[in-house]
Formats: structure tokens, sequence, C-alpha cells
């Protein structure tokens, strides 16, 4: 069918309508865009369908540069049909539309490009890759579990060597990882590796486990520390709480400007790593636990606390229990606009509100952008 694609979605789609009232999420296309549509998923109340054919093109359109883009190929890029001015327009909408339909926030939003990786290729630092029946390692398709094969990732830091890696023989059905670090280390992995990696940020090297948690954009971690520094304000005196710390590096930017500071992770190995990287700096504790048990085995006050919780977010019970505290300030890091803004709604349920925002293009030619946000009383 022929369609005229309207605003933009969450989630790397376009808004279309069908003659009988219901939504098209149309991927593959911008806002304004007469395109020729296949349905490749449909619902009672809406429909999924890639663009196939661009009718009425938008001036933003660009020819992507990859090959392995479009309808029916590898899934994880959502806008390399944009130019990358057109990519942060777009983020910063939906963005906007999060904050206004699921908190009431109006707000105009800004989103920021980073210096690394201007042209939006070679800054993604970990891969990992799904191996087909014929042992070959290649990329899933959008929300299917199909393998396109591919010969490289334009995305992927040139360090991960991605020709070399899809171009071996692997175990079929294996997961296979390549993670490269700021120190030019590179593992490569099937499953669940237990090697380190070191990185660079913060003025400060920091042991990573490999397949643990590092933000994966070349310069995202001095970038969300400066954000995180700028936004707590914190002072001499302060007691802090970072949560979901993974391996520390929001607690080791905070530790030398605070008066104490206390990293919980639950997860072992980053945990594990916490203890290490933070071992000489004065007045910090990592706490090996899940933030929720955490918080529930006391209330005792804290002046700054810094979260930065999966993608899910960090959900009602936990964010009031963070205002039982009654911080003066609480930097919320988000890589899910959605999940960030349920959160500001039950903040705000408890008198804190969004005192500042800021959001970054951590993750070019896809969907996704990660935010920042300030609340205070």
């Amino acid at each position: 069918m022929i369609v005229d694609t309207e605003r933009v979605a969450h989630g790397g789609a376009c808004v279309a309508h069908v003659p009988d009232g219901r939504v098209v999420f149309v991927r593959h296309a911008l806002p304004g865009e007469r395109v020729r549509v296949v349905v490749t998923e449909e619902r009672k109340s809406y429909l999924r369908a890639d663009a196939v054919e661009i009718l009425q093109a938008s001036p933003h359109r660009v020819a992507a540069p990859c090959p392995w883009a479009g309808p029916g190929k590898c899934g994880g890029c959502d806008w390399q049909h944009a130019e990358l001015s057109e990519q942060r327009q777009l983020k910063a909408a939906v963005v906007e539309e999060q904050l206004q339909r699921l908190a009431g926030i109006t707000r105009e939003v800004t989103v920021e490009a980073l210096p690394a990786a201007a042209d939006g290729l070679h800054w993604r630092t970990r891969m990992r890759f799904a191996v087909d029946d014929d042992g070959r390692a290649g990329l899933h398709r959008h929300r299917s579990y199909r393998i396109e094969a591919i010969d490289d990732c334009l995305i992927a830091v040139p360090a991960a060597r991605v020709p070399d890696l899809v171009a071996r023989d692997w175990p079929a059905g294996a997961e296979v990882t390549v993670d490269v670090s700021s120190a030019g280390e590179r593992a490569l992995a099937i499953g669940r590796p237990a090697d380190m990696l070191t990185e660079h940020a913060a003025g400060r090297s920091w042991a990573v486990p490999v397949g643990g948690f590092w933000q994966v954009h070349v310069g995202a971690a001095d970038v969300l520390v400066d954000a995180v520094l700028a936004l707590a304000d914190a002072a001499a005196s302060d007691r802090c709480l970072d949560l979901y710390s993974g391996v520390g590096l929001f607690a080791g930017a905070l530790a030398p400007h605070v008066a104490a500071v206390t990293a919980v992770e639950s997860d072992s190995r980053g945990a594990a790593a916490a203890v290490s990287n933070l071992a000489d700096l004065d007045g910090v504790t990592v706490v090996r636990e899940r933030v929720d048990r955490f918080l529930r085995r006391g209330s005792e006050p804290a002046d700054v606390v810094v979260l930065d919780p999966p993608r899910k977010g960090a959900g009602r019970e936990v964010v009031e229990m963070i205002a039982d505290r009654n911080p003066r300030v609480v930097v919320y890091v988000a890589c899910d606009p959605a999940a960030l803004a349920r959160d500001l709604a039950t903040f705000a349920g408890r008198g804190y509100a969004l005192a500042d925002l800021r959001a970054f293009d951590l993750f070019p030619m896809t969907a996704h952008v990660e935010c920042v946000a300030r609340l205070a009383t």
C-alpha cells in the first residue's frame, strides 16, 4: 500500500495511518514522505511495515552508507537513510514527546553530537554477533531471529576487525562478542568470557570485564562523566549514592569532590572490578547487591544520588525509596526516554521536578539516545 508518513515514533519508525484508522509504524522512512510499504506485522490496533519504495522523499534523506541497512536486512541501524543533523532532530522530537505524554513535561530538547565519530560511523567498541547454521557470524534482522550475513559493520570501530571476524567459521548457534578498549586491547570471545579490558576515562584507568557494562561509544564515558559532575554540583561535605554503578565510573569521578560515595552494583564481575578500580580513593564503599534490596535495608540520608539503570528504568519502588532519602539532587542517566519519563513522573509525585536535561547522540545511525537529567525539590 501507499502511505504518507507523519511524525517520528519512539523506536526508529514513522507514524502513518491506513483508511481503517489504524496506525502504521513505518521503518526506513522519514516524516513527510510518501512511501510504498510492505506490512511486516499486523495487530488489531496497529501495523508494522517497511518502506520499500520512496515516492516522495524528504529533503533530509540520504543514501545509506551501509549496504546491509534497509528493508529486510540488518536490524542494527534505524536512521542510516537520514542526514546526521536530522537524526538528532528526530531523537529530540522523540524525547520531547515521551516527556510530554508520560510525564506531562513540556521541554525543548537538543541532542548533542559527540566530537568522536563525527560522520556517525566507526564509534561502536562492542559488537555481538549471532552465528547461523553454516557457522557464519552475522547480525539479526529487525524483530527477527533470522541472521543477516554481512561483510563488515560500518558503525564498529575499525580495530574490531569485523571483516576478519565474519569471514571465520564459528560453531553453529554460538554468540560471538568482540570488545575493543580505549587502551587498544581487543577481546574476542564465545559466550560469557572471563577476561578483563582496560579503559581510560575521567583521568583514570578502569578494569572492565569483557562483556560487562561500559558505554559502547568511543567518546561516551568522558562526555557522561562531565555531564554528571556538572549536574550534580556536589559539595565537599556531600554523601553520595551511585546506583547501578557498574565498574564505578561515576563513583570514581565524584569521590575527589565529596565526603563519601557508596557504589551499588548487582553484577558480581562489575562489583569486583569496582572494588579494584576505586581502591585508591578515600570515602568510597562498593556494595554488591541489587539496588532495590540495598535501598530497602535502610533509609540513611543521601545528599546526591546518581543512577544509571538498565533500559527498563528504575521503576516506581526504587524511585520512591530514593525520594525517601531526601537527596538534594538526583542525577538520572537514561538510555530510554520512555523509561526516563515514567520515572520522572514518579519523582514528580514525590516533589522532585526536572531542573535540567541534556541529551547526547551516543548511538548515531540508530534510534537510541542518552539523556542525563537533574532533579531537585
